[in-house]
C-alpha cells in the first residue's frame, strides 16, 4: 500500500472544522484549569452510595472500560479491528491518541491541583477523555469510509464523541469520582488533542508500515 493510497486517520474534509474545534476545546480547558486551580469544593458532588444496585452495576461496568485492565482490552479490540480492516494509520492513532490524551490529563491533574473527597486529584477526568478520544478516532474512520462531506462528517464526529463523553462522564459523576465540570474538561481535552495527533500520524507515519 503506497503513501498516497493509505486511508488517512484524519479525513481531509474534517481538517478545517476540527481545527476550529481543537482551538475552542483547548481554550475551554485553559479557562477551566485557571478557574479550578487549587479548588477543593464549591461544586455539587454525587453521594458515594447514591446509585441503586442495577444502575451502580452498569456504572461500574462502564467505569471498568477506563481502568487499566479494561482500557487495554478496549485498545486491543479497537487497534486490531482497524488494522485488520486495512486502516493502519487509524490503528496507530488509536494507541497514540489514547496515550497522549490520557497522558495530558495525568499531567494536568497535579498542575491544576483540584481535589475531591479530601485529596484525590480530579481535573480533568481521564476516563472521560479516554472514551471521547476513542470515539473520535473510530468515527473519523466511519466518515472516511462513508465519504461524508464536511458538515455531515463534523456533525457525526462531534455527536458520537459527545455521546461517548456523556456516558462515561455520567458514570464518573454518578460514582462520585468527579465533579461534573471535570468530565467537561476531559471531553474537551480529547477534542483538543486527537485531531492534531491524527494529522501528525497522517504526515509522519512511514509508508513502509502501511
Amino acid at each position: 500500500m503506497t503513501e498516497t493510497s493509505a486511508p488517512p486517520a484524519l479525513p481531509s474534509v474534517l481538517r478545517v472544522p476540527l481545527s476550529v474545534v481543537t482551538l475552542a476545546a483547548a481554550l475551554v480547558v485553559l479557562v477551566q484549569a485557571l478557574t479550578y486551580a487549587g479548588d477543593s469544593g464549591g461544586e455539587w458532588v454525587a453521594p458515594m452510595d447514591g446509585l441503586p444496585g442495577p444502575l451502580r452495576d452498569i456504572a461500574l461496568a462502564i467505569d471498568f472500560l477506563g481502568e487499566p485492565t479494561g482500557s487495554v482490552l478496549v485498545l486491543v479490540v479497537c487497534t486490531g479491528g482497524c488494522w485488520l480492516a486495512g486502516r493502519r494509520r487509524s490503528a496507530v492513532l488509536v494507541l497514540v491518541a489514547a496515550g497522549v490524551t490520557v497522558g495530558a490529563t495525568t499531567l494536568l491533574k497535579p498542575l491544576v491541583d483540584r481535589t475531591i473527597h479530601g485529596g484525590y486529584l480530579s481535573f480533568p477526568s481521564g476516563h472521560t477523555a479516554f472514551a471521547t478520544a476513542l470515539a473520535l478516532v473510530l468515527t473519523m474512520v466511519a466518515v472516511d469510509r462513508l465519504q461524508l462531506r464536511a458538515a455531515a462528517g463534523t456533525a457525526l464526529v462531534l455527536a458520537v464523541a459527545l455521546l461517548a463523553g456523556a456516558v462515561m462522564g455520567w458514570t464518573e459523576v454518578a460514582l462520585s469520582a468527579h465533579y461534573p465540570t471535570d468530565t467537561l474538561g476531559g471531553f474537551c481535552t480529547a477534542l483538543a488533542i486527537v485531531p492534531p495527533v491524527a494529522l501528525a500520524v497522517d504526515r509522519f507515519l512511514p509508508a513502509r508500515l502501511l
